[in-house]
């Protein structure tokens, strides 16, 4: 861990000052002196939970699996976190990060930004790390091959709903897992067999993670990091990006988000995501006699495959 401690000059408002008592001025001529300096004081080591041992020479494969829809933060968020890694006693980048997906073509990612995939899931090298973003739904072809690439991963990590891709595979049944806060009644409803961790920043299970929503992904990509090369590398790592989250030290810091927020007559939202929603266009249903709105006729439809999911989900 890396404390900076800065000294500022306060600020003085024209010749008011002088008026105080004349004790102030050596301890501001001080602060003037020390303004400059940045003081770096090193923490007591930290051990590191679950690590993993990296390669001696060769860099570490890291495949970014996307398709149509995939949310840029979720990817390009963990892209950059390990592309910063610096291992003084290397000449390389530690990471070796490439795109994946079901072919080339080009790819319209959230926001429209267009991205071609450097392989495809046929061609694609052996990944140590695999990262799945929020996207499109996938192909049985994909989830096999995330089947079989899984198989000799060091992690394979969700984002934000990309754990519903991964948990698709099957990899997750009889396991625990996080997603976004606006998809626990959903990802529940899906998948009964996994244990859904509401407030978790990340899950951990062996080789298997999945990380809350879009920024969260950036914190377990630095989990990864810290997996690999320890807590003073991740530290460094996340100082150089002047990323200041501290979630990636603790799983557990996403509590904000243990309970869904309550939807009232004044400020209804959407019963599937928790979403604001206008009542006089939205889409609704009415259950035990309680009227629910929606923001998307595709919510509409989810809840009402299993409304009782949604309305457990809503006390907890």
């Amino acid at each position: 861990m890396i404390v900076v401690i800065a000294a500022m000059l306060p600020y003085l408002e024209g010749d008011s000052m002088k008026t105080r008592s004349d004790f102030k001025q050596p301890i501001l001529t001080l602060l003037a002196l020390l303004a400059p300096v940045a003081i770096f004081i090193a923490a007591a080591p930290t051990e590191t939970k679950n690590p993993i041992k990296p390669p001696e020479k060769d860099q570490i494969p890291v495949a970014f699996l996307i398709s149509d829809g995939a949310v840029v933060i979720d990817f390009c968020g963990p892209w950059e976190v390990f592309q910063d890694v610096n291992i003084p006693s290397r000449q390389d980048q530690p990471f070796r990060l490439y795109t994946v997906a079901e072919t080339k073509k080009p790819i319209r990612t959230s926001g429209g930004m267009q991205i071609v995939p450097e392989f495809t899931t046929a061609d694609a090298p052996s990944p140590k790390v695999i990262v799945i973003p929020a996207q499109s739904a996938p192909s049985e072809a994909v989830l096999e091959w995330l089947r079989k690439s899984s198989k000799a991963t060091d992690v394979t990590m969700s984002v934000c709903t990309g754990a519903f891709v991964l948990a698709k595979t099957g990899l997750l049944d009889g396991k625990s897992a996080t997603t976004y806060h606006g998809a626990f009644g959903s990802f529940a409803m899906k998948f009964p067999n996994i244990e859904l961790k509401r407030g978790a920043r990340f899950v951990e299970n062996g080789n298997l993670a999945t990380a809350g929503g879009l920024s969260s992904g950036i914190d377990l990509a630095l989990r990864v990091v810290e997996r690999y090369y320890g807590r003073d590398v991740a530290q460094k790592t996340a100082y150089d990006l002047e990323y200041q989250g501290q979630g990636w030290t603790n799983p557990d810091s996403n509590n904000v988000y243990a309970g869904m927020p309550v939807s009232t007559a004044e400020h209804p939202l959407c019963a599937v995501c928790s979403m604001d929603v206008d009542p006089k266009i939205a889409p609704k249903s009415v259950y035990k006699g309680k009227t629910y709105y929606f923001c998307s006729d595709n919510d509409k439809k989810t809840f009402d495959s299993g409304p009782e999911h949604f309305v457990s989900a809503s006390v907890q």
